[in-house]
């Protein structure tokens, strides 16, 4: 499994690297740049295809909407795993007093 997240990983890594590229050429685009500037868009294709070949490899796997809410405030999605496992780690102490409450207390023969 964690093969086809290198994979896409490193086509994701390749496209961002054009797409920074690509706003060099543009920024400062001379008509002497066009044949580049068709080359890098070109490994833009190439590259949005890779990644669309990938997608169909990991069609299965599902991301929280809030991950993506992490993302959206600059904030490590790593970050909310470890706040479920916090969350449930608590939860389940929660629930483990109410149980040893609700036990009947040890008799002693002695």
């Amino acid at each position: 499994m964690a093969e086809k997240f290198d994979h896409l990983e490193e086509h994701l890594e390749k496209f961002v690297e054009n797409i920074r590229q690509l706003g060099i050429i543009v920024s400062d685009f001379q008509p002497s740049s066009q044949a580049g500037l068709n080359q890098k868009l070109n490994f833009i294709v190439t590259g949005l295809q890779d990644i669309d070949k990938c997608r169909q490899q990991l069609h299965d796997i599902t991301v929280p909407l809030e991950v993506f809410e992490y993302i959206d405030q600059g904030r490590n999605p790593q970050l909310y795993t470890k706040e479920c496992l916090e969350r449930a780690l608590a939860k389940n102490e929660q629930v483990k007093g109410k149980i040893d409450t609700m036990k009947p207390p040890a008799l002693c023969f002695g």
